[in-house]
């Protein structure tokens, strides 16, 4: 999961741009060009990482698979799917605002969550300890798929893949496992991570007076998980589940301001949920969180 959210935060202010701006009507090569060479060296560098410092320790081993199909109640999936859903969002609205048309922007910008996931799997398939997942791939197909698919439909992202993060008590119980700290934690503890899809409101319910950037959430978690697939020994005890929410929500790139700085601070929030209070329904239980990050 670690490296997925690595080339994830390193696009985050470079490539995403607000959907409220015109799109030029003429190609500007010079933006083309820095975005290629920019996207080409980070995911470069990514890649050097991968290889040399987080396979350093792992023993190179012939080609397999891993089905992790089940682990985590799919909480990883998810978390594949919003990477790829970001880096084909920057890749698309990149090329948008250089001039690109729309076609050609998909063709090229669209699939680039699956293209650059894909060799990060087949790296995973060549160390100990890891594996080629197809439920990996899928799950990047998902996330650029869910791109492409809206904008081919709607010429908009009324639905965006969104995360939030709280670390989690069972962190607290196997800190050794996931996480002894908030940042470990951010990595290695599943339960700590939701996922939502959150949508404009006034394309739900139109009506003038609702502002774009009013958003509805669904979202996705899990609970009592303290190992990938099962819980074991003093860990037994505890159930896994998984549990829904519903909550209001703010799309941050459609949030108007004359500002270049808070542009792009809030174009980087894009894929970040607002904290805010939660419905959750799970166990076949409503409850209310209420501060839900």
């Amino acid at each position: 999961m670690k490296k997925f959210f690595i080339l994830l935060i390193i696009t985050y202010p470079l490539f995403g741009k607000s959907q409220i701006n015109n799109f030029p009507d003429s190609i500007n090569w010079k933006k083309v060009n820095s975005l290629i060479a920019v996207e080409s060296g980070f995911y470069i560098g990514g890649l050097s990482y991968l290889q040399y410092i987080w396979y350093a320790d792992k023993e190179r081993v012939p080609f397999h698979y891993y089905n992790d199909n089940k682990g985590w109640l799919q909480i990883d999936k998810y978390g594949h799917a919003l990477t790829a859903y970001k880096e084909s969002f920057s890749g698309y609205y990149g090329l948008r605002k250089a001039g690109v048309k729309k076609n050609k922007a998909l063709i090229y910008g669209g699939p680039l969550g699956f293209f650059l996931q894909f060799p990060i799997e087949v790296f995973d398939g060549m160390y100990e300890g890891w594996g080629f997942s197809w439920g990996d791939v899928w799950a990047n197909t998902a996330g650029s798929a869910l791109l492409v698919g809206q904008e081919l439909a709607y010429n908009d992202q009324i639905v965006k893949l969104k995360m939030s993060y709280q670390r989690s008590e069972m962190a607290n119980q196997k800190p050794w496992y996931l996480g002894a700290n908030q940042f470990e934690s951010f990595f290695y503890d599943y339960n700590g991570h939701t996922y939502w899809l959150s949508s404009n409101f006034n394309k739900l319910v139109p009506y003038e007076r609702i502002p774009d950037w009013f958003n509805i959430a669904i979202g996705y978690s899990g609970e009592n998980m303290f190992s990938e697939f099962e819980n074991r020994n003093q860990f037994e005890e505890y159930k896994r589940y998984r549990q829904y929410y519903i909550s209001l929500d703010i799309d941050w790139t459609k949030i108007p301001t004359k500002y270049k700085a808070v542009r792009m601070l809030l174009d980087a929030m894009m894929v970040v949920k607002l904290p805010f209070p939660a419905l959750e329904l799970s166990q076949k239980k409503l409850t209310i969180r209420p501060f839900y990050f």
